[in-house]
């Protein structure tokens, strides 16, 4: 882990943090997404009451380097992630991986997270550039 970061609310970006606190079937305490069901805007107006399998999101710090590499203005919590990794190849792992975060905490892998529009809001041709 290299970086971690959660915002209170609807934000594109999270702002860093020294620490997160995960809880089981929650995520990250304090954060807007958290919750046993969904909290993405785009997923409660279809749904409100299905389980929430996006409660941390994780982004490694080598997509990062990349993007940045491409000229985009990127960091730990700028993309929306809770957790910035290292040496860990997110897109390798399958769904129902365990992952252990930290010295005690362990998270379920549920699935990629999918690159939205708010990508290309924040800097033109970012969403291409994620896929």
């Amino acid at each position: 882990v290299v970086g971690v970061a959660r915002s209170g609310r609807h934000t594109f970006t999270k702002p860093p943090a020294l620490f997160i606190r995960l809880i089981e079937g929650h995520g990250v305490e304090g954060d807007a997404h958290a919750g046993a069901t969904v909290k993405h805007r785009s997923r409660v107006a279809v749904d409100p009451s299905q389980p929430n399998l996006r409660q941390v999101h994780l982004i490694a710090s080598e997509r990062l380097d990349s993007l940045s590499a491409g000229g985009f203005r990127v960091s730990p919590g700028v993309l929306g992630e809770n957790v910035t990794t290292s040496g860990i190849d997110l897109f390798g792992l399958s769904t129902g991986t365990r992952l252990g975060l930290g010295h005690d905490a362990e998270i379920g892998i549920t699935g990629l997270r999918n690159p939205c529009v708010q990508l290309e809001r924040y800097q033109k041709g970012l969403m291409a550039a994620t896929l």
